[in-house]
């Protein structure tokens, strides 16, 4: 059984990925990201029991996370908040949830990677508390015969 997270803002809710909200969430995924998960990402990490939670604002999407479960870590897969809905504090708000469920499973360390053009992101990270620990060369898709490195980074919990 999967923990809850943790919800201060009454108007936000996260709620479990299905496939009936699938539709939804390869919306907004297909609109931020060059090169986005599909369908069947999603749907294996929903079948591999990975945390896989919508941020809901009252009854719209906003964004999303998948998590990894490891041995005292968790791994970030996927965080996304929608394009209309960035800048709003909402990526730092699902992270604290990441952060929440982690604890709770008593992980010692939570680890991503992201592009390493991804500036926006990595300061949204950096904020939060994570830390620059390596990079993987060549990680990301870029366009067709170039890919982009990643940086790699973690939060100790």
């Amino acid at each position: 059984m999967q923990p809850m997270p943790h919800e201060p803002n009454p108007s936000l809710h996260l709620v479990p990925l299905d496939e009936e909200r699938l539709d939804a969430l390869l919306r907004i995924e297909q609109s931020v990201y060059s090169n986005p998960w599909s369908r069947g990402n999603f749907l294996d990490a929903i079948k591999h029991n990975n945390w896989c939670y919508l941020l809901m604002h009252e009854s719209t999407l906003v964004g999303y996370f998948v998590a990894m479960m490891g041995f005292q870590e968790v791994h970030l897969l996927n965080i996304t908040v929608a394009k209309d809905h960035q800048g709003q504090g909402l990526g730092l708000y699902l992270l604290e949830n990441v952060k929440t469920l982690s604890k709770a499973v008593q992980a010692q360390w939570i680890w991503l990677e992201v592009r390493v053009s991804n500036t926006r992101a990595i300061e949204v990270y950096q904020t939060f508390g994570f830390q620059r620990v390596g990079e993987r060369k060549n990680y990301y898709p870029l366009r067709p015969g170039i890919r982009e490195d990643a940086m790699i980074m973690s939060l100790r919990l």
